[in-house]
């Protein structure tokens, strides 16, 4: 890429990894961390997760590449405080919700900025849980692009390919409804799996038994509830919706086990065989 900084606001999983991907992909650009927490910043040094920290924020506007990777709330407060940047920089955000983020742009910035959503990420958080490679294979969706700057979008597209991501394009209301479905909604399931076993009479001796495919479905409801809470709300409705769709299908195959439709239950798993022909 052709330019000579990056700023990172955020220091945490999805941050410190793009930090550690691009500090060895592109070695000769200074990177700037900034994060609000003190125990990050330590961590992030001694990681070596960014060259510098600043304390600074304005310091972060004047590089040539901007990176969000704060939770969602915490990115519509931040770019309602810029008045302005440079011309030719570069803001994008990595918020998991679009719409409500590109609707609080500042018009005197949306041509520096980019929505993005890299479809990756663990259940752990913090700077210690950065990972290089985090990015490579995986998804991105570069949201409302007719509302970027054609410098800031070649920017971007050129940033994603380097970290090996596979890059889509969609609006930002068409994002938030498809990711309620495939990334929202199965979090809240793991949350109300964890959450129904924990309920039971002797949990410990229920999870004594847990083999790999409750350890694989619980495993993301270790996921930060701050950010999860935050997500999950600026997206409600889009969730409610999947939620339904996915009540209805328990509904139905609880009709099926009342009575005792076995052929019915075999189909009924058999089709649900077929989301993997797609994937």
């Amino acid at each position: 890429m052709d330019i000579k900084s990056i700023g990172i606001i955020g220091l945490g999983l999805m941050g410190g990894s793009i930090g550690l991907s691009l500090k060895k992909l592109y070695p000769h650009i200074n990177i700037i961390g900034y994060d609000h927490n003190l125990t990050h910043i330590h961590e992030a040094i001694d990681l070596k997760l960014v060259d510098k920290i600043t304390q600074n924020i304005q310091e972060i506007w004047q590089c040539d590449l901007a990176i969000l990777a704060i939770p969602v709330d915490g990115i519509i407060s931040l770019i309602g405080q810029i008045s302005s940047v440079p011309k030719m920089t570069t803001i994008i955000d990595m918020g998991s919700t679009k719409k409500l983020i590109c609707d609080s742009i500042p018009d005197a910035i949306r041509s520096n900025f980019v929505a993005t959503h890299p479809m990756t990420g663990t259940e752990k958080s913090g700077p210690t849980a950065a990972i290089e490679g985090l990015y490579n294979g995986k998804t991105v969706v570069l949201c409302d692009i007719e509302k970027s700057g054609a410098h800031q979008l070649e920017v971007v597209k050129k940033l994603y390919r380097a970290l090996g991501m596979n890059i889509i394009y969609m609006d930002s209301t068409s994002h938030d409804k498809h990711a309620a479905f495939i990334s929202h909604m199965p979090h809240v399931i793991s949350y109300a799996l964890a959450n129904t076993v924990m309920r039971q009479e002797d949990p410990k001796s229920i999870i004594a038994l847990a083999g790999g495919g409750f350890r694989d479905m619980s495993r993301i409801a270790k996921s930060s509830p701050d950010m999860w809470e935050s997500i999950i709300r600026q997206n409600k409705i889009n969730v409610l919706d999947s939620i339904i769709n996915f009540k209805q299908e328990l509904d139905s195959f609880e009709q099926m086990l009342l009575k005792e439709d076995w052929d019915g239950v075999k189909e009924w798993m058999t089709e649900a065989n077929s989301l993997h022909d797609i994937l």
